[in-house]
């Protein structure tokens, strides 16, 4: 059983890595514009996501003029946690299954 727990880190750590690093927009999200506008001063605007942007990475400060903020959509949470947590826990459940 312990030899899984490592499997589920390991294969957590392989898949978090790059995703944290490197800028993959592969999460839907939603970007808040500010349009200057004082009928309508932000936009709402759909965008893909990386979760690199969440940690400072990724992104030039110049890419940022005019963006209050961004996050991700509920689809873009599901995603996340598909990649983090489901897929190290299938590899892991996998070796457990082939172990027993």
């Amino acid at each position: 059983m312990k030899k899984s727990y490592l499997i589920f880190f390991i294969a957590f750590l392989i898949i978090s890595v790059p995703l944290f690093l490197f800028p993959l927009n592969l999460f839907p999200g939603e970007v808040v514009l500010l349009t200057g506008n004082k009928n309508n001063p932000e936009q709402i605007v759909d965008a893909q996501l990386s979760l690199s942007y969440f940690v400072g990475l990724g992104y030039n400060s110049e890419d940022m003029v005019g963006v209050k903020s961004f996050y991700l959509t509920t689809k873009g949470y599901f995603l996340v946690f598909a990649f983090l947590i489901g897929f190290p826990f299938l590899i892991a459940y996998r070796s457990y299954l082939k172990k027993n």
